[in-house]
């Protein structure tokens, strides 16, 4: 598996006390091999339920989400940081583990039959924020994210609906892969 091949040897930063991975899916750094990308994107296709959109949000889940998209022909939106003041568009407050911004939902449907796909949920302040405004608008039919990094059951319960992750660590000093796909 190139994700914990990668993972075995990515560096471990602190953020203001937050430890944070480094890590090709999660930040493009050094690279993203293609191989590491079909690698998760083969196992979502294979997990996915029927959809009519994959959403994601800006910034790593983009690529995961345009492989996804040229593999499925399924096309994708992104949940942007830029604010454009379109008809309809949702305001989202993304409150992470190192960060506060605002995000912003435009372009879904009401009633689209959509999967969620990012690349690491670890606090899950994004995910709860974003999950929380698709509801109100869109059939959310799975959540698929390549690196869990914190309590996902925890999470999975207050946002009401399971999420599937490719390869769950716990960072301390080093990175420990609890499992994977």
């Amino acid at each position: 598996m190139k994700v914990e091949e990668w993972m075995k040897k990515s560096p471990v930063v602190d953020k203001n006390g937050y430890r944070y991975v480094i890590h090709p899916i999660t930040d493009g750094i050094p690279y993203i091999e293609p191989e590491m990308l079909e690698e998760v994107v083969e196992w979502i296709e294979k997990e996915m339920p029927e959809c009519e959109l994959i959403v994601t949000m800006e910034a790593m889940g983009i690529p995961i989400a345009t492989a996804l998209s040229l593999k499925t022909g399924i096309p994708f939106n992104i949940i942007r940081k830029r604010k454009y003041g379109l008809e309809g568009e949702i305001e989202v407050l993304q409150k992470t583990g190192y960060s506060e911004k605002k995000l912003y939902i435009n372009g879904i449907e009401k009633g689209s039959k959509i999967i969620i796909v990012d690349d690491v949920v670890s606090t899950g302040g994004t995910l709860k924020a974003v999950v929380n405004a698709l509801k109100k608008i869109a059939d959310i039919r799975g959540i698929f994210i390549a690196v869990g990094k914190g309590e996902r059951e925890k999470l999975e319960e207050e946002i009401g609906m399971k999420i599937r992750t490719y390869v769950d660590i716990v960072v301390d000093d080093e990175i420990k892969i609890l499992r994977s796909e």
